[in-house]
């Protein structure tokens, strides 16, 4: 054992032994909550959101028991060196022991260079495996002030070994090693939309994840309230990220694709790209609109109803004014519903007064205010009469809405008049299930149409009031629709029982719930923070969805428009959001520390055949493999068994991929000794082997899907073909 590792494993035990001390005391703190005796709710939800805390304090230092501590500072004119790690770290006393690697101290750490050393001397990387320290990396930043016991293997020595390190199947955090660009934008401002914009390798990725951790760390309090919502774009990709951040002892966090942001829906019903292309454009936030505004009807003619044996009319005139009037509240659908009842009910009501009060002297009505207000409420008691008003606005869900919509030919051709005689075709489908296009438009719906009365027994009484004071209101100034907008600002509203309902069922419930977990329950739920990877898959609609889920527009947006794989993918950044009102700027990382430079070789040339706006990666490593190719024309699945196996040994029993079109994939998946994945499975993952299986295939369907394709390797990249391949840089091969 050197002096050096001798040494800093001393500091290291001093600092397991610490962290040990603080979760002893985190779980006698948890054992002591659960003790403690409450007699009524408001001590209950105190107790369980003091243990809830103290879980939270235990996982997290559990999480972080793995790398604890990975850095050093040596400081030019400091005696004491400055530790870094996943956590800050304390003595009993209050000295500090380690600094966490997101505070400002830590910055040092990641941004001192031998050019602009920033009173650094000395940069000390730990590698540790376990508790136990396995080796030690100096970089010497002042060469005028290092001695000869410093041990210089330069700037990137420690970046490169964990870059030839083999991959598993779930991403690792790069907290040891964040490069200065990385950390520009890690660190800036919260505010605002922006957009991290890289080719394949360059750790987009992974700079999102760890901006999730340090705007956490950051804005503690404002964000902690709300959590921070991570989009990426499949189940596979989320698995393979989901240790990152619970790593660096950040759990207020949700992760989800865009298909699970519905709650209570599974996205799982089959659907061409057509179709899906067709229910991603912007233009279907009108179709959605005009489904909506369909189902509030006006009849053409006067429709009689029953009441004491008395007819009244459903008069067309008066339901155009009641509509009008709910539309213009402001309010969504089912809320403005009861505008749009009540002031039916008042007509009715006054037609029947009109009846029944009348004078048979000729002299003016009998009936009073009071009286045609007892009337009205009558009325809205009446189910057949409610039925029929029912029909003309009913009460809507968002499923039910699309289901009528997208089973009927004639309100698709109603609603979607916009579109193109075969978009609407497109559009037609049987009830049952939803897709992942689905999800969106079920947001969009939703939003028009608010949330539905939970209980209407409940509310009755309280509705017969509200009647009652429409009433005397409408006829103390004229039998006319001319209201004013204060008379139904007191008047209690659906979504006012359905808060109250809401707030019940929490009180009823005394499990203490996470911020992550009431999040995902909640389709209205506000977040602090929106972190968005692979950008360039969402459609306009996803994007209207994203956005409703942050008031506050503070996004960060990671991407690569060369990666888009559907077909209507913008060409850049501006058609995404240079339309709009929204603040955003964008940064660009440029240096791919995955992709060696012998497949980026061949990459480069797909991507220079795309038509896109993207910048050209500088591959920061060589691996020393060269792509290779393989034509098999028969006996596919058997040739690939060999071929996997001899990859894995070539990478020393690493990850390895095959990476192919559906159908070649659906052959394939018997292979058990390689994950067998198609392109859009593949998106954000990496393996330390790859084997793309007929490119000319892939490439037909998009150069963007086999550019995707081409770069998921860390290490040995190979072609399988049935002919000689014709891709743009098959020729290098």
């Amino acid at each position: 054992m050197t002096p050096a590792i001798e040494t800093e494993q001393k500091r290291l035990d001093s600092l397991y032994a610490r962290l040990d001390q603080i979760r002893d005391q985190a779980h006698t703190r948890l054992a002591e909550s659960r003790r403690k005796h409450v007699e009524n709710e408001q001590e209950l939800s105190q107790r369980d959101a003091e243990a809830h805390f103290h879980r939270l304090r235990i996982a997290g230092l559990d999480a972080v028991e793995d790398g604890l501590c990975f850095g050093r500072l040596d400081y030019i004119e400091q005696d004491e060196p400055m530790y870094l790690g996943r956590i800050g770290v304390h003595a009993e006393g209050g000295e500090q022991l380690q600094v966490d690697w997101r505070s400002e101290a830590g910055r040092r750490f990641y941004l001192a260079t031998a050019a602009a050393p920033s009173g650094v001397r000395r940069r000390r990387h730990l590698h540790t495996k376990g508790r136990r320290l396995t080796s030690v990396n100096d970089e010497v930043l002042d060469l005028a002030a290092a001695d000869g016991s410093d041990s210089t293997i330069g700037s990137e020595g420690a970046l490169m070994a964990a870059l030839d390190a083999a991959r598993t199947d779930k991403m690792r955090d790069i907290v040891a090693t964040i490069q200065a660009e990385q950390d520009r934008i890690i660190r800036a401002p919260l505010e605002g939309i922006m957009i991290v914009d890289g080719a394949p390798g360059t750790g987009k990725t992974a700079v999102a994840l760890h901006r999730a951790a340090y705007l956490l760390y950051e804005h503690r309090e404002r964000l902690q309230r709300r959590g921070v919502l991570i989009i990426g774009p499949g189940k596979q990709f989320l698995r393979y990220i989901s240790d990152v951040l619970p790593g660096l002892a950040e759990t207020d966090v949700l992760l989800r694709t865009p298909s699970q942001l519905y709650p209570g829906i599974v996205a799982d019903r089959p659907e061409s790209e057509a179709v899906a292309a067709v229910k991603g454009r912007a233009v279907m936030a009108g179709v959605i609109a005009s489904a909506v505004a369909d189902r509030q009807v006006v009849p053409r003619e006067p429709l009689p109803v029953d009441f004491e044996g008395h007819e009244l009319l459903l008069r067309p005139e008066k339901i155009t004014a009641a509509r009008d009037a709910a539309r213009e509240s402001g309010l969504p659908h089912n809320e403005a519903r009861e505008t749009f009842h009540k002031r039916v009910i008042a007509d009715l009501a006054m037609q029947y007064a009109d009846i029944i009060g009348a004078d048979p002297l000729g002299g003016e009505n009998l009936l009073g205010l009071e009286d045609r207000a007892k009337l009205a409420a009558e009325i809205a008691t009446d189910a057949v009469i409610r039925g029929e008003i029912e029909a003309l606005w009913p009460q809507l869900r968002a499923t039910d809405l699309l289901e009528d919509l997208f089973s009927s030919p004639a309100l698709i051709a109603s609603a979607a008049a916009v579109l193109e005689k075969e978009e609407r075709r497109l559009l037609r489908r049987e009830p049952g299930g939803w897709s992942e296009a689905d999800i969106a438009l079920l947001d969009e719906a939703a939003e028009h149409l608010g949330d539905i009365e939970r209980d209407r027994a409940q509310a009755i009484d309280a509705e017969q009031v509200a009647y009652a004071e429409d009433v005397l209101s409408i006829a103390s100034g004229s039998a006319s629709f001319d209201f004013e907008d204060e008379a139904d600002s007191e008047i209690l509203m659906a979504s006012d029982l359905v808060d109250a309902a809401l707030l019940g069922e929490r009180q009823v419930d005394h499990r203490f719930v996470s911020v992550a977990e009431r999040a995902a329950a909640d389709r209205r739920w506000i977040f602090g923070h929106v972190i968005v990877d692979e950008a360039q898959e969402l459609s306009p609609m996803e994007w209207r969805a994203l956005l409703r889920r942050c008031v506050a527009r503070s996004f960060t947006v990671a991407g690569d428009l060369a990666q888009a794989g559907h077909a209507s993918a913008p060409r850049s950044w501006d058609q995404v959001f240079g339309d709009s009102e929204l603040a955003w700027r964008a940064e660009q990382l440029t240096v791919s520390y995955r992709t060696p430079a012998e497949i980026m070789a061949v990459a480069t040339r797909v991507l220079d055949a795309i038509d896109v706006e993207a910048p050209r990666p500088t591959a920061v490593r060589s691996s020393g493999y060269e792509p290779w190719l393989e034509v098999v024309q028969e006996n596919l699945e058997e040739r690939m068994e060999a071929l996997v196996a001899a990859e894995a040994a070539k990478v020393d029993g690493g990850s390895v991929a095959i990476i192919t079109t559906p159908e070649l994939a659906a052959g394939l998946s018997g292979i058990s000794s390689a994950s067998v994945l198609t392109v859009k499975q593949a998106k954000g993952l990496e393996f330390d082997a790859v084997i793309v299986v007929d490119p000319d295939a892939i490439a037909g369907t998009s150069l963007r899907n086999l550019y995707v394709a081409l770069t998921r390797a860390t290490k040995r990249l190979g072609i399988v073909a049935p002919d000689k391949p014709v891709f743009p840089g098959a020729e290098v091969l």
